[in-house]
């Protein structure tokens, strides 16, 4: 919803804020208002010096992501300005740029933190990125694996041996979830070639996955339940927890045990046994 009294002020007092040199502007002996003038602003913006009046006076109707984009840049917006403005205007903000595979120290650390808690690292495509000894020990090392077979989505639906650990009565439901998730990925990216190759290469490798795809089905994984089977520890139950990243296509993912529950002590046993004992599919 539009905030047309924010709105206003925001742009007004921005406009004020920028020094009419920065814009390569040369102030002149009379300027008495601080800033730019509305007719600059409007001039660098491409739009009428009277639309941006009634915008400043809280009298317009919406403006488009367009005139948003124009006004952002003329007014040298930082990006959390930028963002602020959108939505001020009632239109989510453009997406920002792409942390893609790069692990930030921070979150490594983060990582190496949780000693006793599975942890994962994963793209919002479904790439993991990197996983802590925990989650080695309990999912298995991928380190052997090509870089492009590393994605969860496509070793689910590629590698019927992946769906050994899980409950059968539970593959459909997590298969859905899986394509749910990445329709909501992909959608978020637009037109990224990388994304869409993916899909590409999912649908013609997996008929199961093909029709599920056609349903269309959309959904962000943040919480569920996830309950699988380890060779040596046996049954064990955790909540899955997606921590997303400022740019959207990472999300830390922490593996805890539900409050009472036996895994507790399966983790300390599977800490003991360590990564040589994941499931085979994974060694």
């Amino acid at each position: 919803m539009m905030n047309r009294a924010e709105l206003a002020d925001f742009l007004r007092r921005s406009r004020e804020r920028l020094r009419p040199e920065e814009v390569g502007l040369t102030a002149g002996p009379r300027r008495r208002t601080p800033g730019l003038r509305r007719e600059e602003l409007s001039q660098l913006a491409g739009m009428s010096a009277d639309y941006l009046m009634r915008l400043e006076q809280a009298r317009s109707p919406q403006p488009s992501p367009q005139i948003l984009a124009a006004l952002a840049k003329a007014l040298r917006l930082s990006t959390d300005e930028r963002d602020h403005l959108y939505l001020l205007a009632g239109h989510r903000p453009p997406a920002g740029p792409l942390a893609g595979n790069h692990v930030r120290p921070g979150l490594l650390h983060l990582m190496d933190r949780l000693a006793g808690t599975p942890a994962q690292l994963l793209s919002d495509l479904g790439d993991l990125l990197v996983q802590n000894e925990q989650a080695e020990s309990l999912f298995g090392c991928t380190c052997t694996v090509e870089e492009e077979n590393r994605n969860l989505v496509w070793m689910w639906f590629t590698m019927p041996i992946v769906r050994e650990a899980y409950p059968e009565e539970e593959h459909d439901p997590h298969g859905r979830e899986h394509v749910a998730d990445l329709r909501a990925a992909v959608a978020r990216r637009g037109a990224d070639p990388t994304a869409l190759a993916l899909v590409d290469r999912l649908r013609d490798a997996s008929a199961e996955f093909t029709a599920l795809w056609e349903l269309h089905e959309v959904a962000v994984r943040r919480t569920s339940r996830k309950r699988l089977r380890h060779p040596v520890v046996g049954a064990m139950e955790f909540d899955y927890e997606a921590l997303l990243t400022p740019a959207e296509d990472q999300r830390l993912v922490i593996y805890t045990p539900p409050p009472g529950s036996a895994t507790y002590e399966a983790l300390e046993l599977l800490r003991e046994v360590g990564p040589r004992t994941a499931h085979r599919s994974h060694r």
